[in-house]
């Protein structure tokens, strides 16, 4: 997707902030940008928006309405950039904890914006990388941990060699048209009824 394509949604309770990220953005060359000025309600907007970037202002946030956005970008897979003018460890920390790409302290102005906005694509698109490389490793660690245990059974019960056992799950995977993670977890599970 374009940078210029991105559809981008604007919460800025302050409509002279708003107005400033607003500029920024048209000035980037964004056309598909979205501004609302209520906090209330914004799950549903997101939900039929669909916005690839959201970019929250918040002049002075209080602590209810801060959690209040950090349960609902905890929610949303999506880049998330945030302008406070105030800020303290505790916020920083729980607006990493819950997905904000960039937060930005006392940094609004209209020159900003952009870079900012591709920071906080960069770095959503660089941790969901992450994310997925960390889900991958664990699920082979996960497949490799069951092909092991069902080599196990395999020789146990069929009194094979770990050569001759590994050869058993890989054919039979291949015969069936098979992943050997789902041959060797129906080992398992068959072995599991048995014993």
């Amino acid at each position: 997707m374009l940078q210029h394509d991105l559809t981008i949604l604007v919460i800025d309770e302050n409509a002279i902030r708003a107005s400033i990220i607003e500029e920024g953005l048209h000035d980037a060359g964004h056309r598909k940008v979205t501004v609302i000025h209520e906090v209330n309600g914004v799950a549903r907007i997101i939900e039929t928006l669909r916005p690839d970037v959201i970019i929250i202002d918040i002049e002075n946030p209080n602590r209810d309405m801060m959690e209040h956005l950090f349960q609902l970008t905890r929610t949303v897979s999506r880049p998330i950039a945030m302008f406070v003018d105030r800020s303290d460890t505790a916020s920083i920390e729980a607006a990493v904890e819950a997905g904000v790409s960039a937060y930005i302290v006392d940094g609004l102005k209209k020159e900003r914006v952009k870079p900012i906005l591709d920071m906080a694509v960069s770095r959503f698109n660089a941790f969901s990388r992450l994310q997925r490389e960390l889900a991958d490793a664990r699920s082979a660690l996960e497949e490799r941990k069951v092909i092991e245990r069902a080599k196990g059974i395999l020789m146990k019960l069929r009194g094979l060699s770990e050569e001759e056992a590994f050869s058993l799950l890989r054919q039979t995977a291949m015969n069936e048209k098979k992943k050997m993670s789902e041959i060797a977890q129906s080992v398992v599970t068959a072995a599991g009824l048995l014993m």
